[in-house]
């Protein structure tokens, strides 16, 4: 049986340095584990449940606010009023807070792994839910990202790494009251260029399967 089969839902979290390889690995330890996966589709479905449109979104997704308490004015954005949405505009808060309320909906109604977004944070009080993050070495993340032909050559992949990492760092220590990718903040901290990816996804289910049995 599935560790997806379950009644009762749990949830994995993943942190990771851009272009250490963290959605694949997310992807395929979903596969694995027969669960749902989420990443961009968190957007849209905030952006539905807001009734903003999702490029808005996107374009301040995992980023830091500009400027404290400041908004977007962006009213063409606006499909439909909501709670945390004013008539003229969307605030970083207000972003945060649909991109909140979705994570916890989706780990209350099923099984899934979720990528980024301060997912870890969100469900601190979960018990049933395992925080991950995945690292590498800059030259090995650099790599990753010129086979994904992202960029034209190792110093634009270099600077896009830093600038990526910078972004995450910011936007995850400002939302929550931990570091992001420091050890203390997970439960496991995976070297994605230790071991084959899917060897990794095997060896990150067996912990999963073994964590969530302990609190059945």
């Amino acid at each position: 049986m599935k560790t997806g089969d379950s009644t009762s839902p749990f949830v994995i979290t993943i942190g990771r340095q851009f272009g250490s390889g963290g959605r694949v690995l997310g992807k395929l330890l979903a596969e694995h584990l027969g669960i749902e996966f989420f990443d961009k589709e968190l957007l849209l479905q905030a952006a539905r449940k807001s009734g903003v449109i999702p490029q808005l979104y996107e374009h301040k997704d995992e980023r830091m606010p500009s400027v404290l308490g400041g908004g977007i004015p962006f009213t063409m954005g606006l499909i439909n009023s909501a709670p945390w949405t004013a008539s003229t505009s969307v605030s970083d808060e207000s972003m945060q807070c649909a991109i909140a309320d979705t994570i916890r909906d989706l780990a209350a109604s099923r099984s899934c792994v979720i990528v980024g977004r301060t997912a870890d944070y969100v469900l601190r009080d979960n018990p049933r839910c395992v925080n991950v993050f995945i690292h590498a070495a800059e030259a090995e993340c650099i790599k990753r990202v010129m086979q994904r032909g992202e960029c034209a050559s190792e110093a634009d992949a270099r600077a896009m790494c830093r600038k990526i990492n910078k972004f995450r760092a910011a936007y995850y220590n400002f939302y929550t009251d931990k570091r992001w990718g420091h050890s203390s903040s997970y439960h496991l901290t995976v070297d994605s260029a230790s071991l084959p990816m899917k060897n990794l996804a095997d060896f990150i289910a067996g912990y999963v399967r073994t964590f969530i049995s302990n609190r059945n």
